[in-house]
């Protein structure tokens, strides 16, 4: 007795090969993006903080002048809808007056849309005195 084996044909299983992995390389290619996005936008938003508190440090100057700045180095590079709050403080650093301004904002998980993920920076300078 004569046993004959038929050989499958594997026609279209590169498509299918092609489907499943792109199914996880794929995902995992636009997470890494949004990762990346996020500390883009928090590492940009965390040096225009310290930036406007050492502007707003220099003498003859308030914390509204830090917001101020804060705001224009934000507007020219994260959209203003990512930003929910910028706020300039007085504060006392071990006796000496200093500045701090708070940034509140939040980061969409899709790209630059839907609800976000909150956080908040901060950035500190002493503040300048004329003795």
């Amino acid at each position: 007795m004569t046993v004959v084996r038929t050989r499958r044909s594997e026609c279209g299983s590169a498509v299918v090969d092609f489907v499943l992995v792109t199914m996880l390389v794929v995902p995992l290619f636009l997470g890494l993006l949004q990762l990346g996005l996020f500390l883009y936008v928090k590492n940009t938003v965390t040096a225009a903080a310290s930036e406007g508190a050492h502007h707003a440090a220099v003498m003859n100057r308030e914390p509204a002048d830090g917001e101020q700045r804060t705001r224009t180095l934000i507007g020219g590079v994260v959209r203003d809808e990512l930003i929910d709050s910028v706020e300039g403080q007085s504060v006392d650093v071990d006796g000496q007056p200093a500045v701090r301004v708070v940034v509140e904002a939040h980061m969409p998980p899709l790209g630059l849309w839907g609800p976000g993920l909150a956080f908040t920076v901060e950035g500190h300078a002493i503040k300048e005195t004329g003795r």
